[in-house]
């Protein structure tokens, strides 16, 4: 395979990786549209985008809202969760599962994950409920769509919400259903990064009209429908997207099946090219997932046959041309705002009675994370987005660098 670039060798995967985000006249003629207009605040572009994307991903109800953050506080805030309610979350996920969790008052609990979905594991979420459950958020990393079946039959035995975190899963589906309003309701993100984007913007889906209904109060002051504009039923905020972000939605949107599509192709070229390489473990889909999203391409290192670190590995693969990350390197509850003496552990829910010392996190154990965020591998979506030879290329240099290790 010859010599390891990052020793002087040729590199193998020599592609120029699409930019992102990507974006045209479609996108200008959009902005300013809305510029021209005069029309700049929360409008009809707004209505119209929360129209198309709830039918993008087949639910009968979309809110949106200034970030997936905030879009998920309002689905907990509208589904009744709040203060000494507990909500389990898994902690290989973004800050943001369990810090929306906390915003409202309530006290996150870590079910681990799988080791070949990387999403959490049902019968970890059944032994960690108690009579102060109130929901379980899975979260469809990388978009790949959590075990839905297993988790709707355990909300439905125990009286649980079931909210999704779907910030990677646009487009993703599970037995031709939609993510997003699969469970109760779900959450997506339209940050810079994500597979649509207005650099910021969330969304909250659902196919249940009054819990949509209680989050569009929640997002806009806590105003209601038909009533008058300083007249508020519920403690809200202002969570309202811009037309000028709806206006790039809307234009984003115009690409995302054909991307969705261009994806999942690619990776499935990915996914054949890595299987069998030594020391690679493929995360391999489920077949009740009739279609997935990709935010991410994962893989898994094993370190034992590899014979060599992650960070030696990522250090060589990168060299050769791909932009390879280590993703997440520690399970949420080992980051300093779960630490009782953290500067930010201050007032609810951490000293309050009903949250205070209900959860030791210094004594969280989730094994499978702790591994996983020691040997997993990430690839970004725009990879995907390179084209088949490209694809080969990747695989190229993948066994490149294994065999040279």
């Amino acid at each position: 395979m010859g010599k390891l670039a990052i020793d002087g060798g040729k590199k193998a995967c020599d592609v120029a990786w699409p930019r992102w985000p990507v974006w045209d006249d479609t996108e200008r003629q959009a902005l300013l549209g809305v510029l021209d207009s005069g029309a700049w605040w929360y409008g009809e572009r707004v209505r119209e985008f929360e129209r198309k994307f709830a039918d993008f991903q087949g639910a009968g109800f979309g809110v949106t809202a200034t970030s997936g953050t905030t879009a998920l506080e309002a689905a907990l805030m509208a589904l009744g969760i709040g203060a000494g309610d507990e909500v389990i979350v898994p902690p290989y996920t973004f800050m943001a599962t369990a810090g929306a969790v906390l915003r409202v008052n309530a006290v996150p609990v870590f079910a681990d994950i799988q080791p070949h979905t990387l999403c959490i594991d049902p019968d970890d979420v059944e032994r960690k409920i108690t009579p102060r459950t109130k929901a379980v958020i899975p979260v469809h990393l990388a978009g790949y769509v959590a075990d839905m079946d297993r988790l709707l039959a355990i909300g439905r035995s125990r009286g649980l919400a079931v909210v999704e975190d779907a910030c990677h899963s646009w487009g993703s589906q599970w037995k031709g259903k939609g993510t997003g309003a699969i469970g109760a309701c779900g959450v997506f993100s339209f940050q810079a990064s994500k597979n649509i984007t207005s650099a910021e913007g969330g969304i909250m889906l659902t196919d249940d009209r009054e819990l949509a209904e209680q989050c569009r109060s929640i997002t806009n002051c806590g105003r209601r429908e038909g009533e008058a504009w300083y007249r508020h039923f519920v403690i809200g905020s202002n969570l309202r997207l811009t037309e000028f972000q709806a206006a790039l939605l809307l234009a984003q949107l115009t690409r995302l099946e054909a991307q969705t599509l261009a994806r999942q192709s690619n990776a499935d070229i990915l996914t054949a090219g890595l299987r069998g390489i030594p020391g690679i473990v493929t995360i391999e889909n489920d077949p009740r997932m009739t279609r997935r999203g990709w935010h991410l391409f994962c893989f898994r290192l094993d370190l034992a046959k590899l014979g060599a670190t992650r960070e030696r590995f990522i250090e060589a693969l990168a060299a050769e041309g791909v932009p390879v990350t280590a993703g997440y390197t520690t399970p949420l509850y080992r980051n300093p705002m779960f630490a009782p003496a953290s500067e930010g552990a201050r007032g609810c829910p951490y000293t309050c009675p009903y949250g205070s010392g209900r959860v030791d996190y210094a004594a969280v154990r989730c094994p499978v994370c702790e591994q996983v965020c020691t040997d997993t591998c990430w690839l970004p979506h725009t990879v995907l987005l390179a084209g088949s030879k490209a694809m080969h290329a990747v695989a190229a240099a993948v066994r490149k660098v294994i065999e040279n290790l």
